[in-house]
């Protein structure tokens, strides 16, 4: 196979890969280093018998992303504060144009759920990730992993059921959000704590990863009215530090806010949103997740 068309079928590839791998490891970097060495392995190897570049792609891809979990595992564990996967712009562009297939995508890619992946064994969560998010028959799953059919079966059933008893229930209806996101920034940057309160679930969560390297939470923040309190102080440091912009964002399939001081990325926040209120507030400061942001 000409060098070239190696090249053209990997990066058609290329987008597949990458949302399996992300998936698979909650970072953009880890992500973009596990296909980078598929890469270096498709390029090398030797392909007489491979009838189905894509599966032999994914399945490589799956591999490899799951032995660097399997690294990264122990590094989370003396991780400082809450860790949260690190955030991806998304755009899912017109190559997905059903409302439903969109729907699933941003679910599966979503904070949410991410968080709760980070509970699975790597091959369950492998498992969940090549089924729930791209749909991979059973069969060609248990060829990726080495395991049979219906050992599958019984990781995806598991997996499954697990994902749906930890993952918080939020509406994904993105106008929604959207909306919602823009008065809660307003009320916070108004320093409006009753504003804040009335767009708060009382049971509302904020939850802030910086990784020990700027000032978050340390713990999960529970109930509305310590999440509105903590968000108008923190709301009330952040205009007098400097010059600051907000910016509108699109991050794991739902509208975010990027926030910028001095013209450098300092955080972003996504909500997630139930029954018209805010039932949970993620903010990721830690400056090794935001250089996505940095161009």
């Amino acid at each position: 196979m000409a060098t070239d068309t190696l090249t053209d079928v990997f990066e058609e590839h290329r987008p597949t890969l990458t949302g399996v791998a992300y998936r698979m490891l909650g970072r953009v970097a880890d992500a973009e280093d596990v296909v980078q060495d598929a890469w270096l392995r498709w390029s090398s190897a030797d392909r007489a018998d491979v009838r189905e570049p894509r599966a032999f792609l994914v399945r490589m891809t799956t591999r490899l992303a799951i032995d660097r979990l399997r690294q990264v595992t122990a590094r989370r564990e003396t991780y400082i504060g809450p860790w949260l996967p690190e955030p991806l712009v998304t755009d899912f562009g017109p190559t997905v144009q059903d409302s439903a297939e969109r729907a699933v995508l941003a679910d599966s890619v979503s904070l949410a759920v991410l968080v709760v992946l980070e509970s699975l064994s790597p091959l369950e969560r492998a498992v969940f990730v090549l089924r729930e998010a791209f749909g991979f028959p059973y069969a060609e799953i248990a060829t990726t992993l080495d395991r049979t059919e219906a050992a599958v079966r019984q990781l995806a059933g598991r997996a499954r059921r697990h994902v749906q008893e930890r993952k918080p229930r939020f509406d994904v209806n993105p106008a929604e959000r959207r909306d919602l996101t823009e008065r809660f920034l307003t009320a916070a940057v108004e320093g409006d704590l009753d504003g804040l309160m009335a767009l708060l679930a009382p049971d509302a969560r904020l939850v802030g990863d910086a990784g020990g390297k700027h000032k978050a939470p340390l713990r999960v923040i529970e109930s509305a009215d310590k999440v509105g309190r903590f968000l108008r102080g923190a709301a009330q440091q952040t205009l007098e530090t400097g010059d600051f912009e907000v910016r509108a964002v699109e991050i794991n399939g739902g509208p975010a806010v990027l926030m910028l001081i001095d013209g450098k990325p300092d955080s972003v926040f996504q909500l997630d949103v139930l029954d018209g209120r805010v039932s949970c507030v993620y903010v990721i400061r830690n400056p090794d997740k935001l250089t996505s942001f940095t161009a």
